[in-house]
C-alpha cells in the first residue's frame, strides 16, 4: 500500500483548490454541448425536425419551399467509385465527410430552391441526414446541362 502525504498551507490548498475547479469547469465547457463553428462550416448540425433543416438552409441564403418535395433512404456505398468521390469532394469543402458514413443508410431530405438566380423551378437542395444530424448535401439543378455545389452561394 501507498500512502502520499503532504503538508501545505490553507493558502496554497485554497489557490491549487481554485486551479483544479477552473481546469475542471473548462473541460466540461470544451468538451460538451455546441461548439463555436463558422456558419457554412458546420458538421453534424442538428436537422431532425424539418424547422431545423430548413433553418440550416436558410443560413446560406437559400429559400425553400416549406415541406420537402422527396424523403427517400439511401445507402451510401461501403466504397466510393470516382463519382461518389467527387461528391464527397463537395461534402469535404463543407466539412463534412461521408466516408464516416460509408455502407450506412441515411435519409435525403430534398427540397425545392425558390430563390436560385436565373433558374426559377429547378433547383433542389438535397440534405442527407443520419441520427437526426446533417451530415451532407447539395444544390443542384435537374435541368440540362444541370449543375451541382455545396451549400454556400456561388
Amino acid at each position: 500500500m501507498f500512502v502520499l502525504s503532504m503538508r501545505m498551507p490553507k493558502k496554497k490548498w485554497a489557490i491549487l483548490s481554485f486551479v483544479v475547479l477552473v481546469l475542471c469547469v473548462a473541460a466540461v465547457f470544451l468538451f460538451s454541448g455546441e461548439r463555436a463553428v463558422p456558419t457554412g462550416a458546420k458538421a453534424a448540425v442538428a436537422g431532425d425536425s424539418n424547422e431545423e433543416r430548413i433553418a440550416y438552409l436558410e443560413s446560406f441564403g437559400w429559400q425553400v419551399e416549406p415541406e420537402p418535395c422527396e424523403i427517400v433512404e439511401v445507402q451510401i456505398p461501403p466504397v466510393f467509385n470516382d463519382i461518389y468521390e467527387q461528391y464527397n469532394d463537395i461534402q469535404k469543402k463543407q466539412n463534412f465527410d461521408l466516408k464516416k458514413y460509408a455502407g450506412k443508410r441515411v435519409k435525403r431530405f430534398c427540397y425545392i430552391v425558390t430563390n436560385y438566380p436565373n433558374y426559377p423551378d429547378d433547383i433542389r437542395a438535397n440534405l442527407l441526414i443520419s441520427e437526426g444530424k446533417i451530415i451532407g448535401g447539395d444544390i443542384c439543378s435537374l435541368s440540362e446541362p444541370g449543375f451541382m455545389h455545396e451549400f454556400k452561394k456561388k
